[in-house]
């Protein structure tokens, strides 16, 4: 028991070591820890600053839907030249005689009208352009969790492939190092040459290993700097202290589903865009409504030809009054843009009833894969005590002649394995929280 609790204790040193040994190759200004790496995300992603114009643009909407409340005015300006009036007296096909008339006119004229009432059209529209705005917020702060997210998972993925190049460079190290002894061991006659070819064949794979995880960290390394708004190939290291043991959260699945219900922007969005369609569906309604407006002109013309006896002088003239009109066609014309209407708001609110489905779903999945994989934790290092003893056996065993180089080859890719496998455990639980945080809009 003492020997497996050294072993255990001698195991996680090792893995510290690989954790120091990555932070001493980053410069200061190239290492980031995961908030960093959200923060300048959350100020360069681009898909971010798309969501924050769209933002922009309902907040002009708004102004502009306030401004329908304002007079509408225009100015109005003409000038004419008049041609003689010819009177056919004898008939169209005898000579005309010409009518002379004053051959210039022209007139200047304002007018302004403002709306008083539309059914109410004007102000359910700010309202709908306000509900737009807020629909758009949610939509920028969907879209910020989901950046934090991708930022999370790139974050522990590029951690993990760091981790598993610092081992991969340890085993390479070490089977060098076996090659060497093996290749004095055939010299003098112990071994077989098969044993050589085995011993290189596993320095080749482990190299080859060595490139696939370096390819992986280059890819991971390039997300997060797009998302940083970094250049592609800039340097890029993540603090290795942040693999650690996941803070055990203790909170039951229906508490992550009523904070879900609480604050989940999808959930935001769905009740959102009911609310929205609800009020396109008054706003189709009262298009049979009267429109009341209240209007004033003045203009000034020449010649005086509105009333008898015309004159060869300009004249002015003016009017208010209040216009009340009618859309009576609306009655029969309205009548499928209303049942429409009301298709779209059953829609939406049936859509609503879906996406709770999914955020049940995800949060299910989420909570189940979050517990899962601090389980795998605990099975892997128990999986890393237990290849470490049993590659020591093996390694005896084959220097003292009583076992076959195969046997300590797979037991090595067994322990490199079960080191992997308690990196990538702890890569998942990290993600499967921040899954779980973004899902019940807590991130």
């Amino acid at each position: 028991m003492k020997y497996k609790v050294l072993m255990a204790c001698s195991v996680m040193l090792c893995y510290l070591s690989v954790s120091v040994c990555a932070q001493e190759q980053s410069s200061p200004d190239s290492r980031y820890t995961l908030e960093q790496v959200m923060q300048e995300a959350g100020k360069y992603a681009k898909v971010l600053q798309e969501k924050s114009l769209g933002v922009q643009e309902q907040e002009v909407r708004i102004k502009d839907a306030i401004n329908k409340r304002l007079p509408v005015v225009n100015v109005n300006g003409m000038y004419a030249r008049v041609s003689n009036i010819p009177l056919y007296t004898k008939g169209i096909f005898a000579a005309p005689q010409q009518q002379p008339v004053i051959h210039q006119g022209y007139a200047l004229e304002g007018q302004a009208s403002l709306n008083l009432y539309s059914g109410g059209t004007v102000k359910r529209d700010i309202a709908i352009r306000k509900l737009e705005l807020e629909g758009a917020r949610e939509q920028e702060q969907l879209t910020l969790t989901e950046v934090k997210l991708r930022c999370a998972v790139y974050f522990y993925e590029l951690l993990r492939n760091e981790q598993f190049k610092q081992l991969i460079e340890q085993e390479i190290v070490y089977d060098k190092k076996l090659l060497k002894e093996i290749s004095s061991l055939y010299k003098n006659g112990t071994v077989l040459k098969s044993d050589v070819l085995r011993a290189e064949i596993k320095v080749s794979g482990r190299e080859l290993l060595l490139s696939e995880v370096k390819n992986n960290r280059i890819i991971a390394s390039q997300q997060l700097n797009i998302l940083m708004g970094r250049p592609d190939s800039a340097a890029l290291f993540v603090d290795a202290q942040q693999l650690d043991m996941p803070v055990l959260d203790t909170r039951l699945y229906e508490d992550y589903l009523s904070a879900a219900w609480q604050y989940s922007f999808e959930m935001k969005l769905a009740a959102n865009a009911i609310d929205v369609a609800a009020l396109h569906k008054k706003q189709v309604k009262a298009a049979i409504l009267p429109h009341v407006s209240l209007f004033a002109n003045y203009g000034y013309n020449y010649p005086q030809i509105r009333s008898y006896p015309y004159a060869d002088a300009m004249y002015g003239m003016g009017q208010t009054g209040v216009k009340v009109s009618m859309p009576v066609s609306n009655l029969y014309l309205n009548k499928h843009q209303v049942k429409a209407a009301g298709i779209a708001y059953d829609k939406q609110r049936l859509q609503q009833a879906q996406q709770a489905d999914v955020i049940k779903q995800e949060v299910m999945a989420a909570y189940l894969h979050y517990k899962e994989a601090l389980e795998k934790i605990g099975v892997a290092k128990q999986h890393i005590v237990q290849a470490t003893e049993s590659l020591r056996i093996l390694r005896n065993s084959y220097f003292n002649q009583q076992s076959l180089l195969t046997d300590m080859l797979d037991s090595e890719t067994a322990l490199l394995q079960s080191k992997f496998d308690l990196t990538s455990a702890y890569v998942n639980a990290h993600i499967e929280f921040y899954k779980l945080l973004k899902v019940s809009g807590k991130i």
